[in-house]
């Protein structure tokens, strides 16, 4: 399993712009399947985004799709989430997951992935 480390959230106006850092240690992080979720208070968590273990291929949820993108740098065991034009409504805990395999059907599903960062407080308010 990879350990993973989450950075970069903040206060932010709405509109605004955040970046996310996800930072993997462990082996064969470039083989794995990286997403992003994040739970927002008295919400479940949800699925916002996930990377194949190449990079050429990520799915987003219709909330997100247009606003945020995800890439990684698999020289740096690192994974990116740019966040644009953000809303009140993306106000969550974010968070980094990773699995060595997930059914392209079932990126969404939180028992996809067996390894889970610690989260990163993401405040979108004016």
């Amino acid at each position: 399993q990879l350990q993973l480390v989450e950075s970069g959230g903040g206060l932010v106006q709405p509109g605004g712009s955040l970046r996310l850092s996800c930072v993997a240690s462990g082996d064969m992080f470039e083989y794995h399947v990286i997403a992003w979720f994040r739970q927002a208070p008295g919400k479940e968590r949800e699925a916002v985004c996930r990377i194949s273990s190449s990079g050429r291929a990520t799915d987003y949820a219709d909330s997100v799709k247009g606003r945020f993108t995800i890439s990684r740098d698999n020289a740096k065991n690192t994974i990116y989430l740019q966040m644009n034009n953000l809303k009140p409504e993306d106000t969550a805990v974010y968070y980094c997951a990773a699995s060595g395999f997930v059914s392209t059907d079932r990126w969404h599903q939180q028992t996809s992935y067996n390894s889970w960062g610690h989260g990163t407080q993401v405040t979108v308010s004016s």
